[in-house]
């Protein structure tokens, strides 16, 4: 299981750096809006969808949004990053309503029980994951801002479990998954405080002007928000009484096991580059 879960690893990667790398900006769009159509279509099993047909058109409304967003925005112009900045920071807004949501769970319980809510809140989160990251592809040097934030992620989430294996006793959300912890929590935002101190070390001075402060912040927020992703997630699966969100990637699961963190953080990660300057 391990190896075939480290091959599955490197051929995501692989083909993110390929993606980043060689791909043109609106190939990156369309790859990354298939994906997002890809989650969406697990997303329908926690929404509660029985039948493919009704998975099939629960995700062709993805790539649907995703074009309204591409044309509403004025994709890609470089000044559509400002005219994205209302819908980021609605999503981040709607991350913070998760937060309280999470944190009082299982009070409550019966509205993520509602079809209609988990319906709307897999079509909101997915859409904005793609139009976050869109965004930041238009940005400067977007292929390694994008690149910045999802490694922003991925340290918070090692941090997290190695703290946590060793150090955790305290349950974070016991509710909805038993296995991470307040000790894992900290692990992880003290993994991207790390991470945060040497990218400001190696930033060339063009970049100086957003301020160590300023991008510590954004480093912290958006692990937080990672941690909110990832708990929603469950929390669906809880519901629905599955371990994985589907088994489209070997040793992985589904498409929404990876990309859960990244739809807390990628809004968050756009919207604070966005109110800092960059």
């Amino acid at each position: 299981m391990l190896r075939l879960r480290v091959i599955t690893a490197l051929i995501l990667a692989g083909g993110l750096v390929l993606t980043l790398a060689f791909a043109s900006y609106p190939l990156q769009a369309c790859i990354f809006a298939l994906v997002a159509t890809a989650g969406a279509w697990e997303w329908a099993t926690l929404a509660g969808a029985r039948s493919n047909w009704y998975r099939g058109a629960f995700a062709a409304g993805i790539p649907l949004l995703c074009f309204v967003l591409w044309s509403g925005v004025g994709l890609p112009d470089m000044e559509s990053a400002a005219a994205a900045q209302p819908f980021l920071a609605a999503s981040a807004f709607l991350w913070s309503v998760m937060l309280l949501g999470l944190k009082y769970y299982p009070a409550g319980q019966t509205i993520w029980q509602l079809v209609i809510v988990r319906a709307f809140l897999g079509l909101a989160i997915l859409s904005s994951t793609w139009l976050a990251v869109v965004t930041c592809l238009i940005m400067s040097n977007g292929a390694l801002v994008v690149f910045a934030m999802i490694l922003t992620v991925a340290a918070a989430d090692v941090g997290a479990y190695f703290v946590g294996r060793r150090f955790g006793r305290h349950a974070l959300a016991k509710s909805i998954s038993p296995g991470k912890t307040w000790e894992g929590f900290w692990g992880g935002l003290l993994s991207v405080v790390l991470l945060t101190t040497i990218t400001w070390q190696a930033l060339p001075p063009a970049y100086v002007h957003l301020g160590f402060g300023s991008l510590l912040a954004l480093g912290l927020a958006t692990a937080g928000a990672s941690v909110v992703g990832d708990l929603t997630v469950s929390l669906l699966k809880r519901e629905v009484g599955v371990k994985d969100s589907g088994s489209l990637l070997p040793g992985h699961g589904g498409v929404l096991d990876r990309l859960d963190s990244i739809c807390g953080a990628a809004p968050v990660f756009a919207l604070g580059l966005l109110l800092v300057g960059y």
